[in-house]
């Protein structure tokens, strides 16, 4: 064959691909309740069905709690079979699966697991070898060591790259960062907006006043949410007399940390550990405020949710928290790790209800922002483009 054919096979096979759905595979590190994992689902509600074909792929058997959603959707799920994130079995099953299923693109929602799967794939022939796209969700700072260098050393094997806030793609070493786009992912706003018409039965249910303050934070027990600051300054806010209750929702494995901690100072009924809740942002729409310590972030789908809600923000200065809520317009940004000032910006807003209102009003408009089906199209996008780049 000569050359001018090879190139006119290659652009037909190409052409004739592309008329097809993008079979696209989304790897994820876990099927929990975290923020990437919620995203995952969230964008696969409104997935363009007609044109993209995606399935999900995760790698530890921690609880599928997203699953049944998933499968509900008519997304097929492939479990890669390790038993933690370092037993290595998963890279055999990840090849074997890339190779049976023959996908156009591969979409990684794993600093972790994005590093592994680029070498992966180049162990593929180039002909049913899928494009690598990938999302940063957090702060490279965060990453731990290995997977700090793993990413650095393969990040230029892709074909794609997401960064889901500014910070967090300042973050990524200067000379890689040149082509990764900003994409905030988003939620449903106006379906969370609509919980609000629940907030008078669900502040029965929680057993709330009517002129009761209440404060919510969602957050999964790990060490980069603050639970620790959280929990000293609630401590703080009941030894200086004010009258509020805080609602955590979340589960992890510092549960029982948290919980320790709860006692220790003497918190009860101020401060309740709801545990897992699957109405999560039910409950946070009877609360007046939202409140997230966390050490560090990318930009947090429940910081999103409490705008869409028109709650006013306690939050810490950390990734894309400062991006969304503007200090003094939606809310009070604070330094991370100082629980006396997080108690301090609290307890300012806690005794100003007017100043709440203006807040909750800026937060409702900030929300319209956040809607994720133009990151989803956008998305879309870029696996269509991706996909039509000639092969080298």
């Amino acid at each position: 064959m000569n050359s001018t054919s090879a190139i006119h096979t290659s652009s037909t096979d190409e052409s004739r691909r592309l008329t097809k759905p993008v079979r696209v595979l989304s790897l994820i590190k876990g099927l929990g309740l975290g923020g990437a994992e919620r995203l995952l689902l969230l964008a696969a509600r409104i997935r363009d069905r007609e044109h993209f074909a995606e399935e999900v792929a995760y790698l530890v058997p921690t609880k599928p709690t997203i699953a049944p959603d998933l499968e509900q959707l008519g997304l097929p799920i492939h479990f890669l079979g390790a038993h933690h994130a370092q037993d290595p079995r998963w890279l055999a099953e990840l090849r074997e699966l890339l190779e049976a299923r023959r996908y156009d693109v591969v979409h990684v929602h794993s600093p972790y697991m994005a590093g592994w799967t680029r070498l992966v794939l180049r162990t593929m022939s180039e002909r049913t070898r899928p494009r690598l796209v990938s999302t940063e969700h957090n702060v490279w700072s965060s990453l731990a060591s290995l997977t700090h260098a793993l990413n650095a050393a393969t990040f230029p094997l892709g074909d794609a790259w997401f960064a889901v806030s500014n910070e967090v793609r300042n973050s990524i070493p200067r000379a890689l960062r040149a082509r990764v786009e900003v994409l905030v992912q988003g939620i449903a706003v106006r379906d969370v907006a609509a919980l609000v018409a629940h907030r008078e039965e669900v502040r029965a249910e929680l057993g709330l006043g009517a002129d009761e303050l209440a404060l919510v934070t969602i957050a999964n027990y790990r060490r980069q949410k603050g639970y620790g600051d959280l929990l000293q300054a609630a401590s703080i806010l009941r030894d200086r007399d004010v009258r509020a209750r805080f609602f955590v929702i979340g589960h992890g494995p510092l549960e029982a940390e948290v919980r320790a901690l709860h006692a220790q100072l003497g918190l009860g009924g101020s401060v309740e550990l709801l545990g897992y809740r699957p109405d999560a942002v039910r409950v946070a729409a009877a609360c007046d405020l939202f409140v997230l310590a966390s050490h560090f972030e990318g930009l947090p789908l429940a910081i999103m949710e409490a705008l869409a809600l028109g709650l006013p923000v306690v939050a810490t200065r950390v990734g894309g928290v400062p991006e969304a809520v503007r200090d003094g317009v939606e809310g009070l940004i604070v330094p991370p790790r100082r629980p006396a000032l997080l108690a301090e910006a609290i307890e300012e807003l806690a005794s100003d209800p007017a100043r709440r209102a203006v807040l909750a009003r800026a937060a409702t408009e900030r929300a319209s922002t956040y809607d994720i089906e133009s990151s989803v199209r956008r998305t879309e996008a870029v696996y269509r483009e991706v996909c039509a780049r000639p092969r080298s």
